[in-house]
């Protein structure tokens, strides 16, 4: 069995919907949605003059709410952009601890990023307006950096708890992400294709084509052979 022949089901994800902007000053205390409406302000601020021309203060007066509330919500402007993070990787691990106990360390870190993958793309224009924020900016890629390696590092220990060796955990986490990577760059600036998953798949597929003897080739050293 390998990780293309395991179904994950899909997790919905509700729309997030800002009332009319006339209702907001009734509003008072109750406070609908406040973190959907906060992530959309961010969003659309972020876009229009750019992270860091953007203060919490604005992002707070679009949502029609208070900077207070955004804390209760948020750290920092930062985390608009990666509070999804703790719920991606509990599902990388949680998926990877069911994963059936014959499959190879690869094939198991990836029924964890293909679940990730299924979550995702249910936000496909949250997903390609962050990765278009991040990408102008040095300070969020290297926190993206830094998110990506906590999520290795996660993905590492589930294997270990699995009974692989801790390098070969470490080899597989790593290229597990490396995959997730790469295919959802792909999928991030294909406009026609929808499915995260399957540009996962074909990315491994890559991966596998690339690595294979048939594609090996003896490293040029400078000395002619005799």
């Amino acid at each position: 069995m390998s990780f293309a022949d395991i179904t994950v089901p899909s997790m919905s994800v509700t729309a997030i919907k800002s009332p009319p902007s006339s209702t907001i000053a009734s509003m008072g205390r109750w406070e609908p949605d406040a973190r959907g409406r906060l992530e959309k302000a961010a969003m659309e601020l972020y876009v229009e003059r750019g992270f860091d021309e953007t203060t919490v203060a604005e992002i707070a007066k679009r949502a029609g709410l208070t900077e207070r509330t955004f804390f209760r919500h948020y750290a920092d402007k930062r985390e608009v952009l990666f509070a999804g993070a703790a719920l991606l990787q509990h599902l990388f691990v949680t998926t990877v601890t069911d994963a059936p106990p014959d499959l190879p360390p690869v094939e198991a870190a990836m029924t964890g990023v293909v679940a990730g993958g299924v979550l995702i793309q249910e936000r496909r224009a949250f997903a390609r307006q962050r990765y278009d924020i991040i990408a102008a900016n040095t300070e969020l890629q290297e926190r993206e950096l830094i998110k990506l390696a906590s999520l290795s590092a996660a993905l590492a220990a589930t294997l270990r708890r699995r009974g692989v060796a801790e390098h070969p955990a470490d080899l597989a986490a790593e290229v597990a992400i490396a995959v997730f990577k790469v295919g959802f760059e792909r999928w991030v600036a294909d406009p026609v294709h929808l499915d995260l998953p399957q540009f996962l798949r074909e990315s491994l597929d890559e991966l596998r084509v690339v690595t294979s003897d048939k594609n090996a080739r003896r490293p040029t050293t400078g000395v002619a052979s005799s």
